[in-house]
Parts: C-alpha cells; structure tokens; sequence
C-alpha cells in the first residue's frame, strides 16, 4: 500500500470517529446546560413557594371570610412544592396555582386597607420579581431544550442519539393564560 492510500484509508476512519465523538460531546454538554436552567427554575419556583405563606397569612388577616381560596392556594402551593416529575407534570400543577394566586389576588381588590398593607406591598414586590425571574429561567430552560431538541432530531446527529440512547427532553410549557407576570402591581 501507497502512503496516498493509508492516508485515505485513515481519514475515512478518523473523520466518522471525529464527528461521533464531537456530536456526543455536544448533546451531552446540552443534557448538562438543561439540567443546569432545569434547577435555575426549580430554585425561582421554591422561591415562589416561600413566599406564599406570608402573602396568604397577609390576605387571611384582611379577609378572613375568603377562607375557601386561600386554602386552595395553600394546597396548590404544598402541591407543587412536593412535585418532582418532569416539566410536563410540573406544569400542570403551576398553571393551577397561578390561577388560584390571581383569585386570591383578585381578593385583594376588596379590601383597601390590605393593597395599602406596607407588609401586603413589599410580599407583592418579591412575587412580581420572582414571578419575572421564573419567566427568565423558563425562556432559559426552553431555549435550551430547542438547541438539545435540534441536535437530537436532526439528521446525521439523530443516528449517534440513538446509538448512544439519548432521551427526548419535554419544553417547559404552560397555557397561554398563564405566560404573564400576575398583574398584581396595579392592585
């Protein structure tokens, strides 16, 4: 055999090998980038559920007749705390509690006193501020999963997905009732 042929002969080797390894390296890199923005969500959402107490106790204390929302909320928010399944799981509950959290905020409307609160406004403030940070990390989570998504289907990248048993990953999707901000600032 010529040099010219071994040459060849190792190129047609090493470049199949080169793309194998540098596109399983890339969809590993993107599994690690949405289980980073993944945890980015969870912790805003924690954040949420930290602050859910207070604003409930807050909403009980001026309105003790609306009992029935308030507990609903309390549940939704034990509820979603306590969830670990996949996006799609954890939506569903989300979406829940988003709605009850505008019922109880629409409560709110009700009762001068308690939109004028000092303890009332500032747990608005942190909700509106964590309620815009979950929205961020969600875009993050998302555009990340689009990037892992258009590795993963696409042809010739799909083929080492497949060898090497990557899994789908699911969007963090919610209705679009529930995409905005809760406006509580104008309460």
């Amino acid at each position: 055999m010529t040099l010219e042929i071994i040459i060849i002969i190792a190129a047609l080797i090493a470049v199949p090998v080169i793309f194998i390894i540098i596109t399983y390296n890339t969809l590993v890199a993107l599994k690690n980038y949405i289980s980073e923005s993944w945890s980015n969500i969870d912790t805003e959402l924690k954040r949420r559920y930290d602050l859910i107490p207070n604003l409930v106790a807050t909403v009980k204390g001026y309105a003790t007749h609306e009992k029935e929302v308030l507990e609903r909320v309390t549940e939704l928010r034990t509820r979603c705390a306590a969830n670990n399944g996949t996006p799609r799981e954890q939506a569903v509950d989300e979406v829940k509690l988003v709605d009850a959290m505008k019922q109880m905020l629409a409560i709110v409307e009700k009762y001068p006193d308690l939109k004028a609160d000092k303890h009332f406004l500032e747990l608005q403030k942190e909700l509106i501020n964590t309620e815009d940070r979950i929205q961020a990390a969600r875009r993050f989570f998302n555009g990340n999963i689009r990037d892992y998504r258009n590795k993963y289907e696409t042809f010739p990248s799909n083929i080492v997905a497949m060898v090497f048993a990557f899994k789908p990953q699911e969007f963090f999707e919610v209705p679009p009732s529930v995409r905005d901000v809760p406006d509580i600032g104008n309460l």
